[in-house]
């Protein structure tokens, strides 16, 4: 009786957040963190974090297609898990080929026309995850109702340290002019990266940091960060609502300062009128004149 009240409390909260909404960022990036804990906390093996993990990918997905989401970027395995035991990085490695695959046929992927991507340093991945990637890039490469980005491999130092070093082996061979390099060509060359600006950060797991997640694409934005305590596997829907409510303040507060500041700035443009006709008025009118220091003939003291 008890968790039969507490789901309709939790439905009825839900609705109400719904209702509050009234925008939705157009990239959402999210850190699934919390897995191997999750399991940990739960008896069970890490590699069942894992697969909880994958299965809250899943509805995370059909909540970004519901609420109008454009693109979705997922923290999957970046260049530090490179680290993890042997057995960990293999049992991941099969369930991101499988979960790739599972993907690309899911018959609702293709309603919704989600467009599939994998960011990040692909070369240095298994071939059977590559392979995977392949069919699911393949299979999805004709929609852009949604785009789902999973990164793999992914550090957001060593891309952009790639750019710097491509841009100066460029630079000392003349190739190309430093003075000439824009934010423009720095974003162009950045191809292991998502095809917007981040609008929204989630991290999951209780940590409050954004560990090396797509820091051009994102601090440079300013994006809304929100971390959440939940673990990735118990992630829910009324978590990603109260992400948004955040990102909404965030735009909001943004706005009201943007606004703040061109007031400020009419004032003061204001002032300085006033003060500018006022000297006026005291030079034309019998005012005390006022000394031109670039005409040699005032006395400057």
């Amino acid at each position: 009786m008890r968790h039969r009240l507490r789901g309709a409390v939790r439905r009825l909260y839900e609705r109400l957040l719904e209702r509050e909404v009234s925008g939705v960022p157009t990239h959402v990036a999210v850190i699934q963190d919390g897995n191997r804990r999750y399991a940990r906390e739960h008896g069970e093996e890490k590699t069942a974090g894992h697969r909880a993990g994958a299965d809250t990918t899943e509805r995370m997905l059909e909540w970004c297609a519901d609420l109008g989401v454009e693109e979705l970027t997922l923290y999957a395995f970046s260049t530090e898990n490179f680290d993890r035991p042997r057995e960990e990085r293999e049992a991941l490695f099969d369930l991101i080929s499988e979960k790739l695959r599972g993907f690309a046929d899911r018959p609702e992927v293709h309603d919704r026309e989600v467009r599939i991507r994998a960011i990040g340093e692909i070369q240095r991945l298994p071939e059977r995850v590559r392979e995977a990637i392949t069919y699911a890039e393949e299979r999805t490469e004709g929609y852009d109702s949604l785009r789902l980005n999973v990164a793999l491999a992914y550090g957001g130092r060593a891309e952009l340290l790639g750019v710097a070093r491509e841009i100066a082996h460029e630079a000392a061979s003349g190739a190309c002019d430093p003075e000439d390099v824009t934010v423009s060509e720095i974003e162009a060359r950045l191809t292991t990266g998502p095809t917007r600006v981040v609008d929204l950060i989630i991290r999951t797991g209780g940590d409050e940091r954004t560990s090396n997640f797509l820091p051009w694409h994102a601090n440079g934005n300013e994006a809304a960060v929100y971390f959440c305590t939940p673990y990735w596997p118990e992630f829910s829907r009324v978590d990603f609502l109260r992400a948004i409510r955040t990102y909404e303040s965030r735009q909001e507060s943004w706005r009201q300062t943007r606004a703040q500041r061109a007031a400020a700035l009419i004032r003061a443009a204001g002032d300085i009128e006033r003060n500018d006709t006022t000297g006026l008025d005291d030079a034309t009118h019998g005012g005390e004149e006022i000394e031109d220091p670039a005409d040699p003939d005032s006395s400057v003291i």
